[in-house]
């Protein structure tokens, strides 16, 4: 790690797979996370896997929020950064807010109170705002924090999909960010605020734009990867890769390959994906409430 450069230090809790922090990236903060913290097993081994394979700076992972000595991050963290669980809020959950044992804000507020960073910056479901935002809020302030939120999406970006996000910054107007930082944040502000969203979603991670339509039938793009011809399992016309010929409606269990078949770790890959952050997302949000 190169510990020359005068950068914010990052402290990132609930980390998930990074993407609070590759969105900092994305807006042009140059960072150094100092510590992860992160309870779920897969997440871990996915943080370790991609630091072992140098797409990641090698950092501590602390496995329980509620045990974090964070005694010795005080007066060392510029940013605390957490997408924290989003059970205790979300519209598919019970919405039992203080209720729900996974409702983490009290001890990050603790963390905050105690590290002092000069900024936090926080995402939750959408159903935040109706529920457990203002408490996050009025904390904040109550800290010395001025705070500004906003809904920001992956439609915004270039997804297919919306994905709406709640993202909170809070800024304390400290000036222990260096001046490093501070030109590396114009200039992220520069380069990210006035383009088109769908710009900063990167090409090479676009997903397909083929989605399923409502009325089941085959969208442009929804063949075989590759272009490969087959047959239709129940038809003599034939399906290619770029649906020139996809005309005909899905048979309940086609087989073209469309279920997953022997995916290692399916459904933890589908829980670290859905408890995951969008990079470009953050990015927005960063450069936008900052600007606020």
């Amino acid at each position: 790690m190169d510990s020359t450069q005068e950068v914010p230090n990052v402290l990132s809790l609930c980390t998930g797979y990074g993407g609070i922090e590759r969105g900092l990236e994305l807006a042009g903060i140059k960072h150094r996370v100092v510590a992860h913290v992160e309870i779920e097993a897969f997440a871990i081994a996915n943080l370790v896997a991609k630091m072992e394979q140098g797409r990641m700076v090698p950092a501590p992972i602390w496995t329980d929020l509620k045990t974090l000595p964070v005694d010795c991050f005080r007066g060392r963290v510029d940013i605390i950064t957490g997408g924290y669980p989003c059970q205790p809020f979300s519209a598919a959950g019970n919405r039992a807010g203080r209720d729900d044992p996974r409702h983490l804000w009290p001890w990050i507020r603790q963390h905050v109170d105690t590290i002092r960073p000069s900024r936090c910056f926080f995402e939750n479901v959408e159903g935040h705002i109706s529920l457990g935002l203002r408490e996050v809020v009025e904390d904040l302030e109550s800290l010395g924090y001025t705070t500004t939120w906003g809904i920001f999406s992956a439609a915004e970006v270039g997804a297919p999909h919306q994905r709406k996000r709640v993202y909170i910054l809070g800024d304390s107007q400290s000036d222990r960010l260096s001046r490093r930082a501070k030109d590396s944040e114009r200039e992220g502000s520069k380069n990210l605020g006035e383009r088109p969203g769908q710009d900063l979603w990167c090409q090479s991670q676009r997903p397909s734009q083929a989605l399923a339509n409502s009325d089941s039938t085959l969208s442009e793009g929804r063949g075989v990867p590759g272009g490969v011809h087959q047959k239709h399992p129940q038809s003599n016309s034939s399906c290619d890769g770029v649906g020139r010929e996809a005309t005909q409606q899905w048979l309940p269990e086609p087989g073209l390959g469309r279920v997953v078949d022997g995916c290692a770790n399916r459904v933890d890959r589908l829980r670290l994906l859905g408890n995951g952050v969008v990079p470009q997302t953050a990015a927005k949000a960063w450069t936008i409430l900052n600007r606020r």
